[in-house]
């Protein structure tokens, strides 16, 4: 039986490939239809539209980057809807806010569907090596009878209970994600300004109790200037938004997620949101020059990232 997967981005685009080439029987869409290449040569069905997808698989993978992108594939607020999502699973492995991912779950069982919701830890290159660690969560029969499917993709998953109780770890897992990497390329800015070799600082960090899978994978790219991206500044600034909203429903203080919200967010507005995360530097280098002085940051609900 069929496997459906919509939405080929950055990260989806290596998952449904891992998935291909393990033997899942694949039917995939994306909008931008070159980016389904691959797909087809690795042996996966490309469909003409979301409906190509559902009328031939009885699960669906769904990557997409945001709740509209979402609601549009869905056909939600149209009899397509119903159509598209009786019968099936779909399983939710993008970044929305927790009540809309609550919602969609009403949604879809509301029409007949099940639902699941298994958003990834880890960017571009474990989602190539088929290195993510899912979260999931959902009814108990549909998380098992999906697990199995995401084995070419995960090393590890996680049951987190009820939706959204996997956005909601997954949240916290970027959290401190972002604080990291973001005091990462703060601790290079500042031995580079302070004429200190950054390559025996990465070499030092490698060899103490700090290092980890995220400073051996960012200080590289920090030496070498590289930007090309593994999570975009963009994606990160939409995790940042999501998490600071989900703290302040929950009356919780998150100082230094804000301080990064300001960062990410001078980081977009200067034209690198679709770099990767570290290029955070600019934000720190315009700061230090003088050239984006230090802000309040923005609350959830007025702020454009």
């Amino acid at each position: 039986m069929y496997v459906g997967f919509i939405g080929l981005g950055v990260m989806g685009q290596p998952m449904a490939l891992n998935l291909a080439r393990a033997g899942t029987p694949l039917v995939v869409w994306n909008r931008s239809l070159d980016r389904s290449d691959p797909l087809r040569a690795a042996g996966a069905e490309i469909a003409r539209s979301p409906a190509g997808v559902f009328e031939r698989a009885q699960t669906v993978i769904l990557m997409l980057a945001d709740e509209a992108a979402l609601d549009t594939v869905l056909g939600r607020g149209t009899p397509d809807f119903a159509a598209h999502v009786a019968g099936h699973t779909l399983v939710h492995m993008g970044t929305t806010a927790p009540e809309y991912s609550a919602a969609l779950q009403d949604a879809v069982r509301a029409v007949g569907g099940r639902y699941v919701e298994a958003p990834v830890s880890g960017s571009r290159v474990p989602a190539e090596q088929g290195e993510l660690v899912a979260m999931l969560a959902g009814d108990d029969d549909a998380v098992a009878a999906v697990r199995p499917l995401l084995a070419p993709m995960c090393r590890e998953t996680f049951d987190c209970g009820g939706v959204p109780g996997a956005l909601l770890m997954k949240f916290s897992v970027n959290l401190f994600l972002i604080t990291l990497v973001t005091g990462l390329t703060e601790a290079f800015h500042f031995a580079g300004r302070h004429g200190l070799d950054q390559r025996l600082l990465r070499d030092v960090l490698d060899a103490g109790p700090m290092a980890s899978a995220v400073s051996r994978g960012k200080a590289p790219k920090l030496l070498g200037r590289d930007f090309a991206v593994q999570a975009a500044a963009a994606d990160v600034l939409k995790n940042n938004r999501l998490i600071a909203e989900a703290a302040r429903k929950a009356d919780l203080a998150s100082p230094l997620l804000d301080v990064c919200h300001t960062l990410f967010g001078e980081t977009v507005d200067q034209g690198h949101g679709g770099e990767d995360m570290v290029a955070v530097l600019h934000a720190l280098e315009a700061r230090t020059a003088g050239h984006a002085p230090p802000t309040v940051p923005n609350s959830p609900e007025t702020s454009g990232g």
